[in-house]
Formats: C-alpha cells, sequence, structure tokens
C-alpha cells in the first residue's frame, strides 16, 4: 500500500460517516505520516504539469489528506511558549530547520504542522504559514505575512511586509494560490482565490491580484483572468466601471484593476539591491 492509497481509502470511508472519535491507532498513522511527507516536500498539494503558469494542477488526493487531519482528529488544548490555545494539531516541529540553513525569528514565526520549507529561506516575525503551505528555497516570508494553506511559493521568492497569500481547500479540484521561482510582491500585496503569478515577475505594493480582477497585460495586449504571465512588472490602476452609469453615482464609478509591462532593468536592479540583504 502506498500513502496515496492509504489516503484514498481513509477518505472513502469519512465520505461513509467515520468520525474522529472512531479513528484507529492505524488510521492515526496514516494521518501522521502523510504529514510527515507534506514537511518533507515529497508530496505536495500542487504540480506544475507544463511549461505555462497556467498549467498548475492540484493533488486532489493531498488535499482530501488535509481535510482528514481536520475531520478525524479532536480539537485539544495544546501548550505554546505558555499559552494555552486548542486545535487539532500541534505546531510544526523546527528541529529540521537549521540543518538547512532556514531561519525563523522570535517571536511569533508561526508553522502548523503539514507546512513545508525550503533551504536557506527567512521566516520573519510575525508570520504563519499555514497546513499544505509549500515555500521553496531561498524564499524570504517577510513580518506580518500569512501564507494560507495549501498555497505553493516558489524558490527565491520575496514576499514583502503585511502580504497575504489566500489559501484553497474546498473545492478540492481547484489549485491554490502559486507564486512560482524569482516573484516579488511588495508589500500589501493580496494574492487570493486560486491566482497563479508567473516566474521573474515583480508587483507593486498594495496590489490585490484575485481571478475576479482584470489583468490589462501590454505586452501581448490582451485583458486575462487569473494570471500573471512571466516577466512582468505589475501594479494596480483604476478603471471606468458600468456601475458608473447609476444615478446614484455622480461623476463616474471605478474600479480596480491591474496593469503588467515588462520588468524594466532599474526595477530589477532594486529587486537584486534587497536581494542582498538576505545573503
Amino acid at each position: 500500500m502506498t500513502l496515496e492509497s492509504d489516503v484514498s481509502d481513509l477518505w472513502r470511508r469519512y465520505e461513509g460517516g467515520l468520525s474522529a472519535a472512531e479513528t484507529t491507532a492505524d488510521d492515526v498513522a496514516v494521518l501522521d505520516d502523510f504529514l510527515a511527507a507534506l514537511e518533507a516536500g515529497e508530496v505536495r498539494a500542487a504540480e506544475k504539469t507544463g511549461d505555462d503558469v497556467t498549467s498548475w494542477e492540484a493533488n486532489e488526493w493531498v488535499k482530501r489528506g488535509i481535510l482528514l487531519n481536520f475531520g478525524l482528529r479532536e480539537t485539544e488544548p495544546r501548550e505554546y511558549g505558555g499559552v494555552t490555545y486548542y486545535d487539532v494539531l500541534p505546531l510544526r516541529n523546527t528541529d529540521d530547520l537549521a540543518e538547512r540553513g532556514t531561519r525563523n525569528t522570535p517571536d511569533g514565526t508561526v508553522l502548523r504542522r503539514g507546512a513545508y520549507l525550503g533551504s536557506d529561506c527567512i521566516l520573519m516575525s510575525p508570520s504563519f504559514l499555514n497546513m499544505g503551505a509549500y515555500v521553496g528555497d531561498g524564499t524570504l516570508v517577510d513580518s506580518c505575512d500569512t501564507v494560507g494553506s495549501c498555497a505553493q511559493i516558489g524558490a527565491d521568492v520575496k514576499l514583502g511586509a503585511n502580504t497575504l497569500i489566500g489559501g484553497v481547500l474546498e473545492p478540492i479540484e481547484d489549485a491554490p494560490v502559486v507564486i512560482e521561482d524569482g516573484v516579488s510582491l511588495g508589500a500589501g500585496c493580496r494574492v487570493t482565490s486560486g491566482f497563479r503569478v508567473g516566474e521573474g515577475s515583480i508587483v507593486g505594493e498594495n496590489t490585490l491580484l484575485t481571478p475576479r480582477i482584470p489583468v490589462y497585460d501590454l505586452v501581448e495586449e490582451e485583458v486575462i483572468y487569473g494570471h500573471l504571465p512571466g516577466e512582468r512588472r505589475a501594479f494596480t490602476r483604476m478603471v471606468e466601471s458600468s456601475v458608473g452609469d447609476h444615478d446614484l453615482f455622480e461623476g463616474g464609478a471605478y474600479k480596480p484593476a491591474v496593469v503588467a509591462t515588462h520588468v524594466e532593468e532599474e526595477t530589477l536592479e532594486a529587486t537584486r539591491r534587497e536581494g542582498a540583504l538576505r545573503e
């Protein structure tokens, strides 16, 4: 039996009515082995199946395994830093970080079980990584950042301070938020609802990236939804909204949009200087 087949079998029993109170020691062992595989980077909630950023697909069985860890465990009182909290899982053990050159600053870098961290990462306090999140080598997670459940963050990514990377568990077939290698997100960015950011893109601060907001790609001269192509410089602009035709709006109404252009050399130089601070 493989881990995937064990999880799939447990999922069938869960859909048939299996409860947390009815789980056996063998069932819990499957759940624990699954979390260990996530933390080791051996399984991921989504994988890239082609060359384009739009080719990411969810691993349905992995997302089911994460849901099982919520549905088949009892909420218990737990201790951290002298504080009692209540959850289905303890926090992730971080003893493996030092051997990979990854560091997290005190106090308040919270890693939930099932989160993966690569080598040479930096987690600034406070920050939060949820179950199923994957963070690649050399990535900086800055202060007040949240990386949601199943979010896939590539290598050498910079998440600016106060950045929110949304998570997704249901529907199970939907791919989570993806930030590919070499991306830089400015402070205050929000990336939600399965939006995908292509490799090497640089996103201006306070930009909202979500499938409901259009991306005006000036490079290919097209309007796209749900993803930002690679090697783009993106920022928020306001465009006219049809709501402005309503009598209640005097002088028109506007809605947010994202404009994407070529990455300029000056922008790359600024990003390289910021990267030097992580050495």
